[in-house]
């Protein structure tokens, strides 16, 4: 009904703006102006009511000229989504025009030929006939988008955002159908900005759907390997298990380079002096490795999870197990890295922290000093200002009075100075004592 209205709401305005147009009467262009901002206005309402599936199918029963008029009413947020649902012929008319929402979404299906996988792009639903993938990779696809490729092959694809927010008990299940599901976290580490980026594996039916909303360095790798070598892989959980090992790899470079960064921190904090502003940068430096450490512990620990599940499921060959189980020696010994980089990251912190306590000491020592150069100085302005001691010393003459005040004082400094240091002799004859 909404879909007839708004067809009916086109018509009117292509007939009042034809009317109002060819007639020569005052105000004319307020009148145009008016009316066509009412019925824009209520298709604008109508068209946020519909599906995106219904908004396709009007697009296709529209004129083209009608079509790219009602595509500027179309919120932006929701025209990739109605992008998928028209047909070839408008869709290429309406995503090259200058109103048409760019989307970064990327959607391939890999068949494999000749023991290779060969990547072919989905832009639209003809693409997806006539071929049988081994492979249905997905990145930041649209809800229709996803919504799409579940349909034709009989899946249901979630959001991976919202699928790793599960428990961590419920991201490796194996479903009634027999379809293995596998939310796990991937390592991206670009320009010193790691983070975790959540992916979505799914077995059905022979085929890998993997759901995620970021482009990885791993399935780029992934792509060249299976295409360069033939025989990479020969069926979908061979995918898989590659996707895993390489994702180890790629943590393993990761650790690498934390090795370097913390080697040229460890030069710079073992030298032999250290400003409190180099110190502060250090710290930030040591800071941002910790995290990143701690982020490929978390992401080998999440691969490690999924890879034994893998092997309990019973659903992997002798080979793959095989793979698998070298892949878990590879995790066990980076987890012996990142132990042996925390202590390390803990050592150098430590160190730089000390660097920052020698400063301060070495303030405090400074104005130590000034303080006892003064000292002489504020005591004979003191003894120079008391109108006491001039009348205990009525009738001494003054440079015998002040003369043996300062020598007196002078005694008690040294006396007190001389306690000090027997107390301290006896403290360490004591201790070496009991030692």
């Amino acid at each position: 009904m909404s879909a007839n209205n708004i067809e009916e709401l086109l018509r009117k305005h292509r007939l009042v703006e034809d009317v109002v147009h060819n007639q020569n009467m005052p105000r004319r262009q307020l009148v145009e102006v008016m009316v066509h901002r009412k019925h824009l206005a209520e298709i604008q309402t109508l068209l946020a009511r519909l599906p995106a599936g219904e908004i396709g199918r009007l697009f296709d029963a529209l004129a083209p000229d009608d079509a790219e008029l009602l595509w500027k009413q179309l919120a932006a947020n929701r025209r990739q989504e109605v992008l998928w649902e028209v047909a070839e012929p408008l869709r290429a008319r309406l995503a090259g025009s200058p109103e048409a929402a760019v989307s970064d979404s990327q959607l391939n299906a890999f068949e494999l030929v000749e023991g290779r996988l060969r990547q072919r792009p989905i832009t639209g639903r003809q693409d997806m006939d006539g071929i049988a993938p081994m492979w249905v990779d997905l990145v930041n696809p649209t809800p229709a988008e996803r919504a799409y490729v579940g349909e034709r092959f009989g899946v249901r694809l979630p959001d991976p955002g919202e699928a790793t927010d599960l428990e961590v008990s419920s991201r490796f299940q194996v479903e009634e159908d027999g379809d293995i599901h596998l939310h796990s976290n991937f390592l991206l580490d670009r320009d010193g900005d790691a983070r975790s980026v959540p992916v979505v594996f799914i077995l059905h039916a022979g085929v890998l759907f993997t759901v995620r909303n970021e482009e990885l360095p791993v399935f780029r790798l992934q792509r060249r390997r299976t295409h360069a070598q033939p025989g990479y892989v020969t069926d979908c959980l061979d995918l898989l298990i590659d996707l895993y090992g390489a994702d180890v790899e790629y943590c393993a470079d990761a650790l690498e380079n934390i090795y370097a960064k913390l080697g040229q921190v460890g030069r710079q904090v073992l030298g032999a002096t250290m400003s409190d502003g180099e110190a502060a940068a250090t710290l930030a430096v040591i800071a941002e490795e910790e995290d990143i450490n701690g982020r490929i512990r978390s992401n080998i620990l999440d691969t490690q999870r999924a890879l034994s599940f893998l092997m309990r499921g019973r659903v992997l060959s002798a080979g793959q197990q095989d793979d698998t189980r070298q892949i878990l020696r590879d995790i066990e010994s980076l987890n012996s890295h990142t132990a042996f980089l925390f202590d390390k990251i803990n050592f150098l912190m430590d160190a730089t922290i000390g660097f920052i306590n020698i400063n301060q000491n070495q303030r405090v020592s400074q104005l130590t000093v000034l303080g006892m150069v003064f000292m002489p100085i504020n005591i004979l302005a003191g003894i120079g200002g008391m109108s006491e001691f001039s009348m205990m010393t009525e009738g001494i003459p003054w440079p015998i009075a002040y003369g043996g005040f300062v020598m007196g004082a002078g005694l008690i400094g040294w006396g007190t100075y001389r306690l000090l240091q027997y107390l301290e002799v006896r403290k360490a004859k004591d201790a070496g004592r009991k030692a």
